[in-house]
């Protein structure tokens, strides 16, 4: 019966997420990610960046061109902060806590449905990314440089970064729940304080274990890294994949039980 239930919060929470907005401009953003920067960076080749970088005929390319989209994180940390935080901001957590008191039920709920919206969205992103990759390269007439069981693996990975994020999101936004306070938290870190902790000489060690040096380790490649070496003369180090694969994991635990643990002795206004 308690699975059955708890079935039902989660079919009742999918429900309430399609009937907003998010769910439409969702998939577009995804599309845009994965989709339309990766073909942008084909067609222009990386050969032509400067600094002038490996193209996409190369391996080590192909995961730089890749790399760009864990650039796009915040659009499903934001996806998931707002999914939480619009019930606080228009007081309809209260009427859901009302409807099944025992909170951290309904919590759990939230985050296996969002934690499914962000899986979809990062599937969208995956898929966008490789017909862009492909169609990038043959529109050039230029061979891949990867196998396509390494790209598969690299899209896998930052398909499930993607989800990762959105649960980080709806961490963050329960944790905080003030909608405005929320979104500039998570857009002053993913874009100013990651960035730059990664080109700082000391605290650069600190970054592969951030959020963003663990997504950068699934593709092995990172611009922060190539930046680094400009600013410092030497590369921001990066984790072995399958290693920051598992701190990407321990972010998103660590989000879901303070999604789950904060609002729980909270009064709700």
């Amino acid at each position: 019966m308690n699975r059955l239930t708890s079935t039902h919060l989660i079919h009742a929470e999918l429900r309430r997420l399609l009937a907003t907005s998010l769910w439409k401009w969702g998939p577009l953003a995804a599309v845009f990610s994965g989709g339309a920067l990766t073909i942008l960076c084909v067609l222009v080749g990386p050969e032509n960046f400067d600094p002038p970088m490996p193209g996409v005929d190369t391996a080590a390319g192909v995961r730089l061109v890749l790399s760009m989209i864990g650039l796009t994180v915040l659009a499903p940390a934001l996806f998931g902060a707002l999914a939480v935080t619009s019930e606080y901001r228009h007081r309809t957590i209260a009427y859901t806590f009302l409807f099944a008191p025992k909170r951290h039920r309904i919590l759990g709920a939230k985050l296996a449905a969002y934690g499914i919206a962000g899986l979809v969205y990062g599937l969208i992103v995956a898929l966008s990314a490789a017909a862009a990759l492909y169609g990038g390269a043959a529109a050039r007439g230029i061979e891949i440089g990867a196998s396509p069981g390494a790209v598969a693996g690299i899209l896998a990975g930052l398909a499930a970064a993607m989800t990762v994020y959105t649960v980080i999101g709806v961490g963050l936004g329960a944790l905080i729940q003030n909608q405005t306070a929320t979104l500039i938290a998570l857009g002053a870190y993913l874009y100013m304080v990651e960035h730059t902790l990664a080109i700082i000489p000391g605290f650069n060690l600190v970054y592969p274990f951030l959020p963003g040096g663990a997504t950068a380790a699934l593709t092995e490649s990172s611009l922060m890294s190539e930046a680094a070496v400009e600013v410092t003369g030497s590369a921001t180090p990066l984790l072995p994949p399958l290693i920051g694969a598992a701190v990407l994991l321990a972010y998103a635990l660590f989000a879901s039980a303070a999604a789950v643990l904060a609002p729980m002795r909270r009064d709700v206004a």
